[in-house]
């Protein structure tokens, strides 16, 4: 795929974006649920090892295509390594999944009801290098934890501040200033957030367009005039803890919206899995995932 071939499947197609970015302190959680228990690697390069081996069982499964993940969402690392033979990106090219990059570096300590996103030292040189290896787009992740207006403001200014940097290297943004699901804001720190986004949206210079990482607001439909937005390519919907039946029943309510999860991904996954029962395993959630993204459920009035 070319890159406008990549623009229109990810802005038209039917599925849903993994997300199979867990980097440095997410890394042994994200091990855990795949049964390795800390204590199996004895250096953070074995670590990764393993994170890039269940990485790349996932990405050769014959469950994962692209006619029902339109994209996948990788952690540097991940983007840097092989599977199969092949460079990341071109592996999930050869599947017909749109490959993204994270480029955030974490995220500082919380201030007016926010986490920012860190620094990001040596950006231009690593979205070059991205742009190599055939990679669309990036994903950058700030917190949103209260309905603060001064502190979702200043997120908010700081993500499209990154994007821009994202567009200039030709590259698309995922923008992903995600709420708390378990604020006790949550619906007002929703509607904060969408109004911020739509004035940045407004004022975006160009004709370029972003995409939108957001959790699964609280009152559905909230987020249809980011849907609609000619600026925003798609909305795509992070699972925020829920496990996966709620978050795709969550996500059914919300027309437009996506999915791009990674928990609910890969919840049912083991390292202990023969290759037919993660195979099987695999498949049945994408098929879940799917129909969440595709089939949207009509909400009571």
């Amino acid at each position: 795929m070319n890159f406008a071939e990549m623009k229109a499947k990810i802005a038209t197609g039917n599925g849903f974006i993994a997300a199979l970015d867990q980097s440095g302190g997410s890394t042994p959680k994200a091990l855990k649920g795949y049964g390795i228990e800390q204590g199996a690697w004895g250096s953070d390069e074995e670590m990764f090892g393993l994170i890039h081996a269940m990485r790349a069982r996932i990405i050769s499964s014959p469950a994962f295509t692209g006619e029902k993940v339109l994209g996948a969402i990788l952690f540097e690392r991940t983007m840097d390594g092989d599977v199969g033979g092949k460079p990341t990106p071109q592996a999930l090219l050869d599947r017909g999944v749109v490959p993204f990059i994270k480029i955030d570096k974490g995220l500082e300590d919380e201030a007016d009801g926010v986490q920012l996103m860190k620094p990001m030292p040596g950006l231009d040189a690593l979205l070059a290098r991205a742009r190599g290896l055939g990679v669309f787009g990036t994903k950058e992740r700030s917190v949103i934890n209260l309905a603060n207006a001064q502190g979702i403001a200043a997120a908010v200014a700081q993500q499209f501040a990154v994007a821009q940097q994202v567009l200039a290297a030709g590259l698309v943004p995922i923008i992903e200033p995600e709420v708390n699901i378990k604020s006790p804001e949550r619906a007002a720190a929703d509607a904060l957030l969408r109004d911020e986004i739509l004035k940045a949206l407004d004022a975006l210079p160009g004709d370029d367009q972003v995409m939108l990482k957001l959790s699964i607001p609280a009152e559905p439909g909230l987020f249809d005039a980011l849907v609609a937005h000619p600026r925003v390519l798609r909305v795509v919907a992070l699972s925020g803890g829920y496990a996966r039946p709620e978050a795709c029943a969550e996500l059914a309510k919300n027309s437009g919206m996506i999915a791009s999860f990674s928990r609910a991904l890969l919840e049912d996954l083991r390292h202990q899995m023969s290759d037919a029962e993660f195979d099987a395993a695999l498949g049945a959630a994408i098929d879940e995932i799917y129909a969440a993204s595709v089939e949207k459920a009509p909400v009571a009035a």
